[in-house]
């Protein structure tokens, strides 16, 4: 499984900027592409993706100097090696960065590179790609279970221009299989936007393909997101829950320390309140970055506050690194990791960040990104590693549905 060349291109991703793409080619001619997603609402402590700053291209978005660094120095350091040595070649690539946070050679060129590693192999090896993966995972277990489904029918924050401060109103079916949660996410989707049509409301989508309708207050958006499980025939908190992604770095002052929700400042124990209540009328089971990165405070009040049934997710708090995880672990500050590959920048890294949380008793949600591909690997490694929870988006958008048909 020797690797005779390695091609990085430039291609769009599902809001029309450039990102970065990668074909490797084996001795045997085997071959396999990896495309690599990009975030809009980024942690501050992510691996950092490479752009070019060039204004007459692209708007300064392109990717062309990361492609450059996988056609030359990635290239050179790996041509000729074994495309299944996945842990090793990696850390080649971490090292040959040699920067903590892959800004120098940038985290969309090594990992575009790290995915396209593991297809090959998977190839070459006749295996489909979650078989594969499942060997790179130290507790190697080849039983197959499949994530609950988290489908973000409601987009706000930096996601849409809705006006809502909540960036990701999800609804989760509790069906046996997956097919079954997958034909109630469509249901539920497709009946919520029959209610904002005889509401008045406007059915376009914003960038995971949740609708973005123009809402009251935050709150309005749990009330239909009810209505809807309802009128498509289903009891919600039986048949199906919901799962909230706040962002709410995004609308934290880091200079006042204040939360700027409903047009309302806000404590974050103000917030948490807001939260609790919420927590007590609606089928919540799932509450993803409540408070900002830094706000660890916050955090540590909610976890001692809320159910311990509940799942409290960090995002940009751990960004699928394994020190800010055991940091979360040690100081308790929530009870599930968000997945993300390309917040740190090597399939290494990721699988070693989600052996850490489900070692600690902690649950994982495999997430795509706002700007994403029609690469469907992330539904290969969530099986994989048995994670827990896994959001796409909305039931629509060939870059979302892609990975819920896989």
């Amino acid at each position: 499984m020797k690797i005779k060349t390695i091609f990085g291109y430039e291609i769009l991703d599902s809001r029309g900027n450039p990102t970065t793409a990668c074909c490797i080619t084996l001795e045997n001619g085997l071959q396999a592409r990896a495309y690599v997603p990009s975030g809009a609402s980024t942690g501050q402590y992510e691996a950092i993706e490479l752009r070019d700053g060039d204004k007459s291209r692209y708007n300064g978005l392109g990717v062309q100097n990361a492609i450059q660094n996988i056609n030359t120095e990635i290239a050179n350091i790996l041509i000729g090696k074994d495309s299944s040595q996945q842990s090793e070649l990696d850390q080649l690539m971490c090292e040959l960065d040699g920067t903590s946070n892959k800004s120098r050679l940038g985290a969309n060129a090594i990992l575009a590179v790290s995915l396209a590693l593991a297809k090959v192999s998977a190839a070459a090896e006749n295996k489909e790609l979650y078989q594969y993966l499942q060997g790179l995972f130290p507790d190697h277990i080849s039983e197959i279970t499949f994530p609950r489904i988290g489908f973000n029918v409601l987009n706000g924050g930096k996601h849409a221009d809705s006006g809502l401060d909540i960036q990701e109103y999800m609804i989760m079916p509790t069906g046996n299989m997956i097919t079954e949660n997958i034909r109630m996410g469509a249901e539920i989707y497709h009946t919520l936007k029959n209610i904002l049509q005889k509401n008045n409301q406007i059915t376009a989508v914003g960038d995971e393909g949740g609708f973005a309708p123009h809402l009251r207050n935050n709150e309005e958006g749990l009330q239909l997101l009810v209505e809807a499980i309802s009128q498509a025939g289903y009891t919600p908190g039986k048949d199906c829950s919901i799962a909230l992604d706040a962002a709410a770095s995004e609308f934290f002052d880091t200079n006042t320390q204040m939360y700027t929700f409903d047009k309302t400042s806000y404590t974050g124990s103000d917030l948490a309140t807001i939260y609790t209540r919420w927590l007590d009328t609606y089928p919540i089971i799932s509450l993803e970055d409540p408070f900002a990165d830094t706000d660890y405070t916050s955090w540590q009040n909610l976890m001692k506050s809320v159910p311990t049934t509940l799942t409290v997710v960090g995002d940009d708090l751990l960004v699928t690194n394994s020190q800010k995880i055991q940091y979360g672990i040690d100081n308790t500050l929530c009870n599930s990791s968000l997945i993300k590959p390309n917040q740190i920048g090597t399939l290494t890294e990721t699988i070693q960040a989600m052996n850490l949380a489900h070692q600690n008793g902690w649950s994982t949600m495999m997430s795509h990104r706002s700007a994403d591909t029609i690469d469907s690997f992330i539904s290969d490694l969530a099986i994989a590693g048995q994670c827990q929870y896994m959001k796409s988006g909305a039931p629509a958008r060939a870059e979302r549905v892609g990975k819920y048909n896989r």
